[in-house]
């Protein structure tokens, strides 16, 4: 094997997956079992105001996407998936949560929903 852009990329990215998904499901555990919802929706810096009803969304966000790393080191390490496969599940993953993270932290903090309510 000789050592290019493309090889320490791949390292850079396979390593990368450890602190993501234990970022990702702690914030779930935190969630679900210390009900702690100051990391839930956040838009520059602010948590919503009513963050327990985002809860359970942000959860499901950051568990599956937490468990769907944790799937992808284990088939890596393993050696169930070559490197087209499991690169292309990662980095899906990785961009759908950063998305629906988005998409939910901007739902929360609309200010059509903070009219009549």
């Amino acid at each position: 094997m000789v050592f290019d852009i493309s090889v320490a990329m791949t390292w850079i990215l396979f390593l990368a997956l450890f602190p993501i998904s234990f970022v990702w499901l702690r914030r779930a555990w935190r969630i679900v079992v210390k009900r702690d919802f100051s990391e839930v929706a956040v838009k520059g810096g602010e948590a919503p105001p009513n963050p327990e009803k985002f809860a359970p969304y942000e959860m499901i966000i950051n568990l599956l996407a937490g468990v769907i790393l944790l799937a992808v080191i284990v088939a890596v390490v393993g050696g169930f998936w070559e490197y087209s496969v499991w690169s292309a599940v990662a980095g899906s993953t990785l961009w759908c949560k950063f998305i629906a993270s988005f998409a939910l932290s901007r739902h929360a903090h609309a200010s059509w929903a903070k009219g009549n309510a």
